[in-house]
């Protein structure tokens, strides 16, 4: 059996115990430029003798909601990498820093107007369609499916040469049991054909089984994910700001608690709406957003514009780095250099088991 909680097409607009805070220091889209960009420096200098780039400026650290924290070979690391360009998508044939991913274009998005005007209601309504789809509750056999389209961006190395590299969106397919103690990944040119385990003694920080031990009245989620995060980011609001979306994007969250976590978000202040932006999978809709003012890259989390359904996530670079290195000064505003489109999100009765067939 399995329980489905993807989004659906006819949704979709006409047009369409916890582990250490060191495996995922960063927030996601800048984590993905970093790694990236570390992943291509050590590829171009196993075929070059010119010295090292000099190492990125430090950004923000991540804390206690994070991703399930999945650990690779080093040379296996590195992730695929694109821009949205006028709200779509595409690439080019190519491949890129060995990782067998298809590369495409250096692509670019419009930057959407943001505001704090209507921003608190806008949350209210989001947690209220949130609240009108409870979810099932697994089994302790069965696993945690989510299927999502991401892809990224970063700058390449070699010797005194920094150049912008991009790929086209790939699948990544996650498999995690409620205890987080088990778990698959699939995906292209990060896990070995036929993909990777997860399994962890730890368990993960996204797991079913802690989740639901979190509170569900908006306060008190505030302040457990801001005394968890203390210390990380930027900011103090920015850090909260990331910890809560690092859990919409890939998990399963309990009945209750993602409607408490669109209220809690509500009142971390420099949240504001964006009137327009759009997924991995080219979705358009509107975003809640958070822009980190050192880093100058906004987070946004992306909502079907009538249903209010979580689409996905993206980050993209609006201001100007603070304190550059030169490699930096090539991210331009415009660059998106994280963005993820969740396509399926269910309970299955096992490892490779998607909601429409077992394998």
């Amino acid at each position: 059996m399995n329980t489905d909680r993807s989004p659906r097409p006819a949704e979709w607009r006409e047009t369409e115990g916890l582990l250490p805070p060191a495996e995922r220091d960063l927030p996601v889209g800048r984590h993905e430029f970093h790694k990236e960009r570390l992943m291509a420096q050590i590829h171009d200098e196993t075929r070059t003798t010119a010295p090292a780039a000099a190492p990125a400026r430090p950004q923000e650290r991540r804390g206690w909601f994070r991703r399930p924290a999945i650990v690779l070979p080093l040379a296996a690391c590195a992730l695929a990498g694109v821009i949205a360009t006028s709200g779509v998508l595409a690439g080019q044939d190519g491949t890129d820093g060995g990782t067998g991913l298809i590369a495409g274009p250096v692509l670019t998005t419009e930057i959407g107007s943001a505001s704090a005007t209507g921003t608190v209601a806008l949350l209210d309504r989001i947690s209220l369609a949130a609240a009108e789809s409870p979810a099932q509750e697994p089994r302790a056999d069965q696993f945690l499916y989510v299927e999502s389209t991401t892809a990224g961006t970063h700058v390449r190395t070699s010797g005194d040469e920094h150049t912008v590299v991009s790929k086209k969106p790939h699948r990544r397919q996650v498999w995690q049991s409620p205890d987080g103690r088990k778990g698959w990944l699939i995906e292209p040119g990060v896990s070995p054909e036929g993909g990777e385990t997860l399994d962890s003694p730890h368990g993960s920080s996204s797991s079913w089984d802690i989740l639901s031990k979190l509170p569900t009245d908006p306060d008190a989620l505030l302040k457990k994910v801001y005394a968890e995060s203390e210390g990380q980011g930027n900011s103090r609001d920015q850090a909260a700001f990331s910890a809560i979306g690092d859990l919409l994007g890939e998990s399963y969250p309990p009945s209750g608690l993602e409607a408490a976590l669109y209220k809690a978000a509500a009142k971390i202040p420099g949240v504001v709406k964006v009137d327009s932006a759009v997924d991995a999978e080219g979705r358009e809709g509107i975003a809640v957003a958070r822009l980190d003012n050192v880093s100058g890259e906004r987070e946004e989390w992306i909502f079907e514009e009538k249903t209010l359904a979580f689409l996905g996530t993206r980050h993209v670079q609006v201001t100007k780095v603070e304190n550059p290195n030169p490699e930096d000064l090539l991210i331009k505003p415009g660059t998106v250099t994280h963005t993820s489109a969740v396509t399926s999100r269910a309970i299955v009765d096992g490892i490779k088991q998607t909601p429409t067939r077992a394998s």
